[in-house]
C-alpha cells in the first residue's frame, strides 16, 4: 500500500510531463498554419480577421440571449408580452447591420482572391503533370524535367507483409526520389495538368491547392520568403485511384544562388544525355546501313 501511494504521484507527474508537449502541439493544430509564402500569410491574416469578427458577433448575440434569459426569467416575475408588435426600426437595424458586416468582410476577401489569381510578374514557370501515381516537373525554356515518385524506403515499407515498421521510416509516405526545387524570394508560376485522371497539387505551407485536370491547364503561383528556405511537403489532395495515398509532393526551396547552380547542373546533365542518345542513334543507323549494304552485295 505504501509503495502504491509513493508511485502514484510520480506516475501522475510523468504522465503530465509527457502530455505537456502533445497538448501544446495539439493546440497549434487547432488553427491553420501561417505558411512560408505571401499567399499563405495573407490567407492566414484574412482567416484571423474573419475569426475575430465571428467571435465578436457570437459574443454580442449570445450575450444578449443570456442577459434576456437571466434578467427576464419567470422566477423574477417577468411576464411575456402578449401584445408585441413589430418594430420597423429594429427590423431595419438587423437587416442593414449584417449587410454592412458582410460587405466589410467581402472587401478584403475579394482583394485576396485577386492577388491569388494574379500570376503576372512571375520569374520562373514550371509545368506540373500528374500521373497515376507520380508527378512530372518541367522547367519551361530550360530543357530540364524530372519525375518525382514515392521514395523507395516508403514504397518498401507500405507493401503487405514487408516486415518493415513504417514508424521507423523517416517521412513515411511523404518522401520522394526527386523533389521539386524552386528559388526563394522568387515568384514561381505553376502550370498544372494531368495525363490520366484528376489530381490535386497541395502543399499546406504554401497555402494553395489546385486541381490538375487532363486536357486543361490550371495555374497558381508561390513565392517562398527569402529567409525561409527548406523542405516543404504535401500530397495529392484528389482521390485519384487505388494508390492515391502514395503520391507525395516534396518541394525544396533554396536560395537563388543555390537554385541557379542546381539548374545549371541539371541542364548540363540533360545536354549530355541528349548528346549520348544522339550518338547512340547515329551508331545504330550506321550499323543498320552496313547490314543492309552487306545483304545487298
Amino acid at each position: 500500500m505504501v509503495k502504491t501511494k509513493t508511485l502514484m504521484p510520480a506516475l501522475a507527474g510523468a504522465l503530465a510531463a509527457g502530455a505537456a508537449p502533445s497538448a501544446h502541439a495539439g493546440w497549434n493544430l487547432l488553427n491553420m498554419p501561417v505558411g512560408v509564402t505571401e499567399i499563405s500569410q495573407g490567407v492566414h491574416s484574412l482567416h484571423m480577421l474573419m475569426l475575430w469578427i465571428c467571435v465578436a458577433i457570437a459574443a454580442v448575440t449570445f450575450g444578449a440571449m443570456i442577459l434576456a434569459l437571466v434578467k427576464f426569467r419567470k422566477s423574477k416575475g417577468a411576464v411575456a408580452d402578449t401584445n408585441f408588435t413589430h418594430s420597423t426600426r429594429m427590423e431595419i437595424a438587423w437587416t442593414v447591420v449584417p449587410v454592412f458586416i458582410l460587405v466589410g468582410m467581402a472587401i478584403p476577401a475579394v482583394g485576396k482572391l485577386i492577388v491569388i489569381e494574379d500570376t503576372t510578374g512571375s520569374e520562373l514557370t514550371i509545368k506540373v503533370t500528374g500521373y497515376q501515381w507520380f508527378w512530372e516537373y518541367e522547367y519551361i525554356d530550360s530543357g530540364v524535367s524530372l519525375y518525382s515518385r514515392l521514395a523507395e524506403s516508403s514504397n518498401e515499407a507500405r507493401q503487405l507483409n514487408s516486415g518493415l515498421d513504417p514508424r521507423q521510416v523517416e517521412n513515411y509516405l511523404l518522401e520522394v526520389d526527386n523533389p521539386l526545387v524552386i528559388p526563394t524570394g522568387t515568384k514561381v508560376r505553376l502550370l498544372l495538368t494531368a495525363n490520366d485522371v484528376i489530381h490535386a497539387w497541395w502543399v499546406p505551407d504554401f497555402g494553395m491547392k489546385r486541381d490538375a485536370i487532363p486536357g486543361f491547364i490550371n495555374e497558381m503561383w508561390v513565392k517562398v520568403d527569402e529567409d525561409k528556405p527548406g523542405t516543404y511537403r504535401g500530397q495529392c489532395a484528389e482521390l485519384c485511384g487505388r494508390d492515391h495515398g502514395f503520391m507525395p509532393i516534396v518541394v525544396e526551396a533554396r536560395p537563388r544562388e543555390e537554385f541557379e547552380a542546381w539548374l545549371a547542373a541539371r541542364k548540363d546533365a540533360a545536354m549530355q544525355a541528349s548528346q549520348g542518345a544522339a550518338a547512340t542513334a547515329q551508331v545504330g543507323s550506321a550499323a543498320t546501313a552496313a547490314v543492309q549494304l552487306a545483304k545487298a552485295e
